[in-house]
Order: structure tokens, then sequence, then C-alpha cells
């Protein structure tokens, strides 16, 4: 077997293994898939009548891309929990015993986080035609659309998989996870940066949240916020520009932290 096999074959037993913890916690699994939905359910119907939508048009048509762009922040604190409590409890010194590929640890649970993300987008989807919103681009743009969340959620899936590494302990990252909601809200996910004060507005805009938020409003043809800034201009090229970069930076990060774990 090539080097490159035995490290994909490793990397799918450690991702069956993550699917075996699943099937033993089907209520976790559900809850981290319905959780969005209620999120989308809420600022629908029990805040976004008080929302006035930029340009006009539906607030859900608005809302729901804002919405999935923000679900791939969310779970990220599981995949860190179940990566420091490996560590914390010898497991991942065992994994290191085996005859197995080192890199197949860190690559199973990519895998098995990129497909959680997959089924929560599309429960989410979903849950968004049944509120009313629909997409007005062809499937080519909806499928841009649902790589470029995607693509979000694998920058910020390796960025923390480095902040596990740093944390080591599972009761360090619920600190961590705390920063989810003040990066997801300070964005274009639910209202226009133009609505906020003038210096809330400006980091609002260059977020990345606000960025995917902004291209996959671009893609489906729904209502964008309005602006004459860089950003407001070129959603599209930020949403693929910074997770490029945010991948460029924790992806060499998280490598050199798993290292020095095994030293």
């Amino acid at each position: 077997m090539t080097p490159y096999a035995r490290v994909w074959t490793d990397s799918l037993t450690m991702t069956r293994r993550g699917l075996a913890h699943w099937a033993r916690q089907p209520g976790q699994v559900a809850t981290a898939l319905l959780f969005p939905v209620m999120l989308l359910v809420m600022f629908a119907y029990l805040i976004g009548g008080g929302i006035s939508v930029p340009g006009g048009g539906d607030y859900q048509d608005f809302l729901v891309p804002g919405m999935l762009a923000l679900t791939m922040a969310f779970g990220l604190e599981s995949t860190m929990v179940a990566l420091t409590q490996d560590i914390d409890r010898g497991i991942l010194d065992r994994f290191r015993s085996m005859p197995i590929a080192p890199s197949s640890f860190l690559i199973g649970r990519s895998l098995l986080d990129m497909l959680s993300s997959a089924a929560g987008l599309l429960v989410m989807l979903g849950a968004g035609l049944a509120i009313g919103w629909r997409w007005h681009g062809g499937p080519a743009q909806a499928l841009a659309a649902v790589g470029l969340l995607l693509l979000l959620r694998f920058a910020m899936l390796w960025a923390g998989i480095w902040l596990g590494l740093v944390a080591g302990r599972p009761e360090m990252v619920q600190t961590v996870q705390m920063l989810v909601w003040p990066v997801g809200f300070l964005s274009s996910a639910f209202t226009s940066p133009a609505t906020m004060p003038g210096w809330l507005g400006a980091i609002a805009e260059w977020n990345p949240m606000s960025a995917t938020a902004g291209a996959v409003r671009e893609l489906f043809g729904n209502p964008a916020w309005q602006g004459t800034s860089w950003p407001a201009g070129h959603p599209v090229l930020l949403a693929v520009l910074w997770p490029l970069l945010l991948l460029a930076l924790a992806v060499p990060a998280a490598l050199r932290r798993y290292r020095v774990l095994g030293r």
C-alpha cells in the first residue's frame, strides 16, 4: 500500500470511529441539527418583523443566507471537545503507538466534522424552504453558494483544531466557544452593517462571516445589504480569500502543535 493510500484508509477508519460515536448519541446529534433551525424560526417570526430589508424584499430571503453562513460556525466546540478529550484521556497516545498514519487522526476528525456540517446545511436549506425562502439563481450558482459555505466551515474547522490542540483540555474549549457569538452576530447575517454605528459597521463589513453571507445572497439571487465600500461590492471574492487566508495560517499552526504533542 502506498503512503497516500495508507493515510486515506486510516483516515476513513478514524471517521468511522466518530460515526460509531454518533450512533450511540442520537440525541446529541439531533440537538446539533435542530438548534440552528430554532434560531432561524425565532428570527424569522419573532424578531424579523421589526427589521427592514435593505433594498426591499422579504426578510426571509435576506435572513436565510445569513443563517446558513452563521450555521457554519456552530458545532465547532463539539469537534474541539472531542479532540481535547482524546488527548486528555491518553487515546491519542494509544493511536500513536499503533501502526497507523499519524496525520490520519486530524484528517479523520476533519472529515467527520465536514459530514456533520453538510448534514446541518441540508437541514437548514430544507428549513429555509419551509418558511418561504427561495433562491432565484440557477443550479450552478446554488452549488457555488454551498461550496463557499463549506469552504468557510473547513477554514473555521482547522482554526478550531488548532485552538483545541492549544487548549489541551475540554473545559478550556467552552471559553473559546464564546467567541463564536460576537463574531457571528457582528456581521451582516441578520441585518445590514449600515444600521450599526460607523466604526462597528466597518468591522462587520470586513467580517469573514459577512463576506460569505453576502456572497451566498448574491449567488442565490436574494436581497443583499447595501453599501459603497469595497467589501459590499466584492463579497464573492472575499468569501474565497478569507477562508484561504485562514487555512494558510491555521493548518500549519495546527500541524506544528500536533507534532509537539507527540514529543
